[in-house]
């Protein structure tokens, strides 16, 4: 069944939210993930090899913990993102938004009429028709969240058009490519980069839709929330937990203190 999209709900309602990408391809890195206490997943298939039958498996783990589940896809081809929709995912991440044209055929995709073109189906999100289908039509264009990455130098400049689209939910901030793409590469803290990433929240902010940032600094929590921002990412599960192996490695290779030795 159509769950409510609680990540939807906190930001309408001004609560903090933290997620984090998933990007091993198993049901357990969701239970990781959910027991945590994070709100939201971004399942990753624009980077990941992941095949339909583990995000399904997935998305229902995400499911099972009230965890939002949303899916980076690898294009906005209208059919990909009609089984991941149908599947039960509760929102579409779009890499590398450029133009509002695409994001338009995207919301259009994603939402059913008379607000889009999504095809009609009573799977999994519609409770296999036991439910009335023109109500979970009419829940699943409230509930289904569309969210734009902006990742390059023409999707900054090109931030206006994108945020006046109707059906866009939120604005995710794509720094390590927009870092590339303004000849930075990396350098995520470089000033240019910075001065695009807070043109395109400020932009956003106008329109009265939420801007997700990556936490990658211990300072960047408290600037973000000086303008306005509650919605973060911690980057990645597999790079967390390859960080937090290399320090319980490093840990355990560790010479002991000298004078503890002694003593």
């Amino acid at each position: 069944m159509l769950r409510t999209n609680r990540l939807k709900q906190s930001l309408v309602e001004g609560r903090e939210v933290h997620g984090i990408l998933a990007s091993l391809p198993a049901a357990a890195s969701i239970e990781l993930i959910a027991e945590a206490g994070f709100d939201f997943v971004v399942i990753d298939t624009e980077h990941v090899l992941i095949n339909p039958e583990t995000v399904e498996h997935m998305i229902r783990t995400a499911e099972s913990y009230q965890l939002t589940p949303l899916v980076r896809v690898a294009d906005t081809d209208p059919k990909a993102l009609l089984r991941l929709l149908d599947g039960g995912a509760q929102g579409i991440v779009l890499p590398q938004v450029e133009d509002a044209a695409a994001l338009e055929r995207a919301v259009v995709a994603c939402k059913y009429a008379p607000e889009g073109e999504r095809s009609l189906n009573a799977g999994r999100p519609g409770s296999f028709g036991k439910a009335s289908l023109a109500e979970y039509v009419a829940e699943a264009n409230r509930e289904i969240m569309v969210v734009a990455m902006i990742e390059s130098h023409r999707g900054v400049a090109e931030i206006e058009s994108i945020c006046a689209v109707p059906g866009l939910d939120m604005v995710l901030e794509g720094a390590a490519d927009l870092s590339q793409s303004l000849g930075v590469t990396w350098q995520t803290g470089h000033p240019d980069v910075v001065q695009a990433l807070e043109a395109v929240q400020h932009t956003a902010s106008e329109h009265r839709i939420p801007y997700c940032a990556f936490l990658r600094n211990p300072e960047a929590k408290a600037r973000w929330q000086a303008r306005g921002v509650g919605a973060f990412m911690l980057g990645d599960e597999r790079g967390i937990a390859f960080r937090a192996l290399q320090r319980a490695l490093g840990d355990a290779r560790a010479p002991l203190d000298s004078e503890a030795t002694r003593a």
